[in-house]
């Protein structure tokens, strides 16, 4: 090869190299794809152990959980299905709970078994719509994240609220996610934004990564449909274009994120393989 020719292909290579739009570029490469569990909440319950292991089988390295209540999980003691999903090379990295789980007691076990069972996130999912009236509503939700986020704080685990499309309807003049942002303390309070809803609402999330950057350490991934916006495509197969959302993925502060499916075009395991598959083609 020529210098000329030489010089020419290295600067192309230099170039696309800052151009990749891929979580290598974005400084999360070391990062597994993860699932949220309540994509199977058909058969899980059913057979935990079986649908797990189809889980690690498709590719599966880290496991946003739900439905934990008193120590159990799918009717399995939750040291067991942490241990369990760690022998199949899956890791338990985050999970969810309802605002009735966050107080006193009933709370502090919570964060203990998530602490002794390594996890890094415990997230709150869900505002009932009877709970966000008004925008005091919205503020004492917050005011008792802040307080759950302590908790979690002292035993070194980070708390997260995530999101649905509700937050974005204009209330009392304002948009409860912007005061939602305002009111939770970032140093007790990180944010698990679901892709698709913030899209479903109208937003785009890359507006959102600049206007607030670093605030949303995980994601939840899922297409929407071409037809129908509220329901779910297959990663890939829908609207909504994630190659450059994960270029920005260093912008937003994402740690992790979770393939999330709440509808499906056919069966929900095949669902979730069809998303990996896709998501190794792009990462």
């Amino acid at each position: 090869m020529k210098r000329r020719e030489f010089i020419q292909a290295s600067a192309l290579a230099t170039a696309g190299m800052f151009a990749m739009p891929s979580l290598m570029a974005a400084g999360n490469n070391k990062k597994g794809i993860g699932l949220q569990l309540y994509s199977l909440r058909q058969t899980i319950g059913k057979d935990p152990k079986g649908v797990l292991k189809r889980v690690a089988d498709f590719g599966y390295t880290e496991l946003e959980a739900y439905s934990y209540r008193d120590g159990k999980i799918f009717g399995m003691p939750y040291d067991e299905f942490c241990q369990y999903s760690k022998k199949l090379g899956m890791r338990v990295v985050s999970g969810h709970y309802g605002l009735d789980q966050i107080t006193g007691d009933t709370w502090s076990r919570a964060v203990d078994d998530a602490k002794k069972n390594g996890m890094e996130y415990m997230v709150v999912p869900y505002i009932a719509e009877p709970q966000r009236k008004s925008i005091d509503d919205y503020k004492w939700i917050c005011e008792n994240l802040n307080k759950a986020g302590e908790v979690c704080n002292a035993k070194g685990i980070r708390f997260g609220y995530h999101n649905h499309a509700f937050e974005f309807e204009t209330l009392e003049g304002q948009i409860p996610f912007d005061v939602m942002l305002t009111e939770l303390d970032p140093k007790n309070v990180g944010w698990e934004l679901d892709i698709f809803w913030i899209v479903n609402a109208g937003h785009d999330p890359i507006e959102y990564f600049k206007k607030h950057p670093g605030r949303f350490e995980q994601w939840h991934v899922k297409d929407m449909d071409k037809a129908d916006r509220n329901r779910n495509a297959d990663v890939g197969t829908g609207t909504i274009d994630y190659k450059p959302i994960f270029a920005q993925a260093s912008l937003s502060g994402m740690k992790h994120f979770y393939v999330e499916q709440e509808t499906y075009p056919g069966e929900p395991i095949d669902s979730i393989e069809n998303c990996i598959k896709y998501l190794k083609t792009i990462l």
